[in-house]
């Protein structure tokens, strides 16, 4: 059974520090960036850790604590946040890094990066062997860079029933909607699910805009003639109107919505042609050189094959 909690969209009441349990964010690219500064923002004691340090320096101007390593930082924290790009990324931080040793007793460690099932899998079996008295929580979240930064993520949350009132004030700060599963990778299998439905969205958006090319249409055109039609998402409509823009900046980087489809496609054990099909067709994008840029890079992929305009 699903159960939902939703909090206040946009910015966050700040709440005292001693109604929320410390916080280490261990990743501090696009996603970790803006969680741990929702997380500041609402007064949340932070402490942040990336291998490469430079991203963490504005942070600091909104009150979080930079670690010099990453089991320095779980050592500050009751409450210990991964938000990396897979999971032998994961792995390396718990393991190579030493943050499962250095977790303390009765911590809670927040999976938030997107792993697939074999991952999420791996990381419990490390837990469960390794640290027996670490609470972990399987939460992977749904939205891109401005989401994160703007705490209005979708977090797909799943684990022990005990850790729920533990994590809310920062969920309640990173998220405007915490979605409880289940059990622990319940919360994957759901991100899963919604990855498919984004991925298909995004293929919509870039195979339509390519015929659109390959026609000799504009996509001014296409924008105006879709704008308001009930089958077009408000996501996909901002995303037509970017492409129209010629701004392929990465909210979404190509690279790494590929590598959530693989994952689909993985649990899936090749059942869903469709997604296999996707994935070969987004693989050449990236192969192109278009890996660094937004999802709606595809578009000009595929638009190389019609020999048409790329925006």
């Amino acid at each position: 059974m699903l159960m939902e909690s939703t909090a206040t969209a946009g910015w966050r009441t700040p709440m005292t520090q001693e109604a929320c349990e410390s916080v280490a964010v261990l990743g501090i690219g696009a996603m970790g960036h803006g969680m741990a500064a929702s997380a500041l923002r609402a007064r949340i004691p932070t402490t942040v850790w990336n291998r490469n340090e430079k991203t963490t320096r504005d942070l600091v101007a909104l009150g979080a604590e930079v670690a010099r390593s990453a089991a320095g930082a779980a050592r500050t924290a009751s409450i210990v946040i991964t938000m990396v790009t897979d999971a032998d990324a994961v792995v390396s931080i718990l393991q190579d890094e030493g943050v499962l040793v250095a977790l303390a007793p009765g911590a809670i460690l927040v999976q938030m990066s997107t792993i697939g099932i074999t991952g999420i899998d791996r990381v419990a079996a490390m837990v469960a062997a390794g640290r027996p008295d670490v609470i972990l929580l399987d939460a992977p979240v749904s939205g891109s860079k401005d989401p994160a930064e703007h705490g209005q993520l979708t977090i797909f949350a799943s684990g022990p029933d005990e850790a729920r009132s533990r994590v809310t004030p920062l969920f309640d700060a990173i998220g405007q909607r915490t979605i409880w599963a289940g059990g622990t990778g319940t919360g994957t299998r759901l991100k899963l699910v919604a990855n498919t439905w984004l991925a298909f969205a995004a293929e919509a958006v870039a195979a339509s805009v390519a015929l659109a090319h390959g026609l000799g249409l504009k996509t001014e055109m296409i924008v105006g003639a879709l704008q308001g039609n009930p089958l077009v998402s408000p996501w996909q409509e901002a995303k037509l109107q970017r492409i129209a823009e010629g701004d392929f900046s990465p909210q979404f980087a190509l690279s790494l919505a590929l590598k959530d489809v693989r994952l689909a496609e993985q649990a899936a054990d090749d059942r869903l042609g469709t997604l296999a099909c996707l994935a070969d067709e987004w693989q050449q994008a990236v192969d192109l050189g278009l890996g660094h840029q937004d999802v709606t890079a595809v578009t000009r992929a595929l638009a190389q094959e019609w020999n048409g305009p790329a925006g």
